[in-house]
């Protein structure tokens, strides 16, 4: 599976899931720290991506919701 991983939590998280045969980048591995929302979703998408964060924001489905 691909992740990736928000600004909020560890990169070794990330560390964890390659590890364990997944594909995870963290925001900060693109350059995307303080990026808004919507950017950070938008790229998700585009590379197939699960975010993992802690941003209560993204709970909001009716901003974001489930695909």
């Amino acid at each position: 599976m691909k992740f990736k991983i928000d600004e909020n939590l560890p990169v070794e998280l990330a560390q964890l899931l390659n590890q364990c045969k997944h594909k995870a980048l963290t925001v900060l591995d693109q350059n995307l720290q303080g990026s808004d929302d919507p950017e950070i979703i938008k790229i998700c998408l585009q590379e197939g991506r699960i975010l993992i964060t802690l941003d209560k924001g993204f709970a909001d489905i009716r901003n974001y919701p489930p695909l």
